[in-house]
């Protein structure tokens, strides 16, 4: 089967906002929808059946630049596709996959370093970086990022890249991108694109998203030229990956210059100002085509992503659910509690409010204790947990866009979790 997407419903209360599906050679993916995200083809902790039967996962999301290096594209090819190789299959088949195109590590390992920030970043600490001279970036940058310019240099061709394993000098190329997302066999991937800091002054978010479309351009002339998937025997869905910061008139170029290309979907990434992020996928999707799925890449707040619901986005990834779990962090309808705290010791509730989920039969001081005891089974269960409340906060988000009680819903849900 080929890919395909359709809207079931849209919002009759959010205009952007729309429940569909997703259409894929391995399977449907119901939409508004988490992805949850295995980097190196495994979700740390947890058993293929646990994301498929107690997180109740669709799909899952690798990372491009990692299982390049370990354990090599071709050895992923030849288990045909990360998904089999990871055991990510049903009734012997394989399940619905993403990857990324490794550009987001372009920005971890180049241009983020040096301001020590994630993708978002508040327009206090935006204004103060652009107020900076050029030369004293500059300045900045050859004292303070002079191990990361070793690890990673970009350029109009590409990024060239020392290994974060033994040091070994990479190179990445839309083409490369293109030919290791081949071999790597997931059925939709993305365009390689070069992901700024939210700190980047504007002359550099210019360069970076010209740099960006012509990569693109390259990237789809470099999939269409491989055709179907070395690993899969499958033609794959490529999405194009909107850039532009947090500049308006950069995000809407952006958007139109992709929106005009021949891809699949398209990708939302890059950084964002903590206030503005909804705006800014606002700005992207009212020009982006209706009739292809947008993807918010590595956002996974709650809140951030009823928002993103709100304004056409159909699909989420991120690390963030299994990276507090396994620090001892849960979410709950009443926010986000960590039980390595005092008082969570001889806390009898359970992990779960919802007698369905596989965490219910846990209580809170049990995981607490499995945390303080230093048992492997407290980032299980904690992950479990996580990756399942995002994945029904999507899917009782879907319910009410087909109900026509979305925007009830996510006020009633943003009062209780953020109160």
């Amino acid at each position: 089967m080929s890919f395909s997407f359709e809207i079931i419903k849209k919002s009759n209360e959010a205009p952007l906002a729309r429940a569909g599906v997703i259409h894929t050679p391995h399977g449907d993916i119901k939409t508004p929808a988490f992805i949850t995200v295995g980097t190196k083809a495994t979700v740390k902790s947890l058993r293929p059946e646990d994301v498929a039967n107690y997180v109740g996962a669709q799909a899952v999301l690798a990372n491009t630049y990692h299982l390049y290096l370990q354990p090599g594209d071709e050895m992923i090819a030849n288990h045909g596709g990360f998904a089999k190789m990871m055991g990510w299959i049903h009734e012997g088949k394989p399940l619905p996959t993403f990857t990324d195109s490794g550009g987001f590590q372009v920005f971890s390992l180049g241009q983020a370093i040096g301001h020590g920030v994630g993708k978002i970043a508040t327009s206090k600490e935006i204004s103060e970086e652009e107020a900076k001279s050029k030369s004293q970036l500059k300045r900045e940058e050859k004292e303070e990022n002079t191990t990361h310019e070793r690890l990673a240099k970009i350029d109009d061709e590409g990024v060239t890249f020392k290994s974060i394993h033994d040091g070994s000098e990479h190179r990445f190329t839309p083409e490369r991108s293109m030919q290791i997302q081949h071999n790597l066999g997931a059925d939709i991937f993305f365009a390689f694109d070069e992901c700024t800091s939210p700190l980047a002054p504007k002359e550099y978010q210019v360069e970076a998203i010209n740099r960006t479309h012509e990569w693109a351009k390259r990237s789809l002339e470099e999939h269409k030229r491989l055709g179907v998937s070395t690993a899969t025997g499958e033609m794959q869905a490529l999405f194009g990956v909107v850039q532009g910061g947090a500049y308006e008139d950069l995000r809407k170029e952006s958007a139109r210059v992709l929106g005009a290309m021949d891809f699949d979907g398209y990708g939302i990434g890059g950084s964002f100002t903590k206030e503005d992020m909804s705006t800014a996928v606002k700005w992207v999707n009212e020009i982006l085509p209706e009739n292809k799925p947008r993807h918010l890449l590595g956002i996974g707040e709650p809140l951030d992503m009823l928002l993103g619901i709100e304004n056409g986005i159909d699909t989420f990834d991120c690390v963030s659910p299994t990276r507090v779990a396994r620090n001892g962090a849960i979410y709950t309808k009443d926010g986000r509690i960590n039980v390595t705290n005092a008082k969570y010791k001889n806390d009898m509730s359970p992990m779960s409010e919802d007698e369905s989920w596989y965490t219910h039969k846990y209580t809170k001081a049990y995981l607490a204790h499995l945390f303080k005891s230093d048992e492997m089974l407290a980032a299980t269960l904690a992950s479990i947990h996580n990756l399942k409340f995002l994945t029904s906060l999507c899917e009782e988000a879907r319910g009410h866009i087909l109900n026509g009680t979305f925007m009830k819903f996510k006020e009633e849900f943003i009062k209780r979790y953020y109160k």
